[in-house]
């Protein structure tokens, strides 16, 4: 499935003057799953159904990434949408879906870089979610230190945001992280969901982010002597 990330991937591309070289350029990566081709993932991806949303704003250059998780949450989750962020013009699109009356957004991340009267424990806390409206998870997709930038975004300042409280490190091990409990974009995803009670969801993500984990590192032998750490 060609998800938003991978349009908002091939549409960057077209716009670029130089070529992205992520680590491992070399490799013959499938063009979907980013995976090399001798463990691609696709024939495994879900096909499920889900009540959520989810909005990625990559910050630039993410979308390139083979070791990016945001797009296993495009993978699963049929409701996607992605963006580059852009601190002083934000695209229309992006303005446009936040207003979308269909959607109550919900910007994740820390409470403690937001004001209380914007922090919420669960989606259910809005009215907008418990009159029907279809949560869309705004998920800042970037090195801890870049999301930390896009969260101080005009655009985004009137949006509640929905922190989660890691019980357990990270299992993701593709990047180092600034903390020991921080949360790789799709494991967060995978809390959001559950605390949105769509645990079918939650599941087939969890399920499918562990498959590509292991893809990932079959062809680097030296991440599983990485500690576990992950970014954002």
């Amino acid at each position: 499935m060609y998800n938003s990330v991978l349009r908002l991937r091939t549409k960057q591309q077209l716009l670029s003057t130089r070529e992205f070289k992520a680590r491992g350029f070399k490799v013959k990566r499938c063009d979907l799953c980013l995976i090399p081709q001798a463990e691609c993932i696709c024939p495994q991806r879900p096909i499920i159904q889900s009540n959520c949303a989810f909005c990625l704003l990559m910050y630039k250059d993410e979308y390139y990434k083979p070791s990016n998780t945001g797009r296993i949450i495009a993978d699963v989750i049929p409701d996607n949408h992605a963006f580059v962020w852009k601190r002083k013009d934000p695209e229309i699109e992006l303005l446009d879906l936040i207003a979308n009356p269909s959607y109550a957004p919900i910007l994740v991340f820390p409470h403690e870089y937001a004001t209380v009267e914007r922090c919420i424990s669960s989606p259910n806390d809005l009215v907008s979610v418990k009159e029907g409206k279809k949560p869309l998870f705004i998920m800042l997709d970037g090195t801890w230190r870049e999301a930390k930038k896009m969260f101080k975004s005009p655009s985004l300042n009137h949006i509640p945001v929905l922190g989660i409280q890691p019980k357990q490190a990270s299992n993701y091990k593709l990047r180092e992280a600034a903390h020991e409990h921080q949360l790789c974009t799709a494991e967060v995803a995978i809390e959001i969901l559950r605390l949105a009670e769509d645990y079918i969801a939650a599941d087939a993500l969890a399920e499918y982010f562990e498959t590509f984990r292991r893809a990932y590192i079959v062809g680097k032998p030296h991440l599983d002597n990485i500690p576990n750490k992950a970014k954002l």
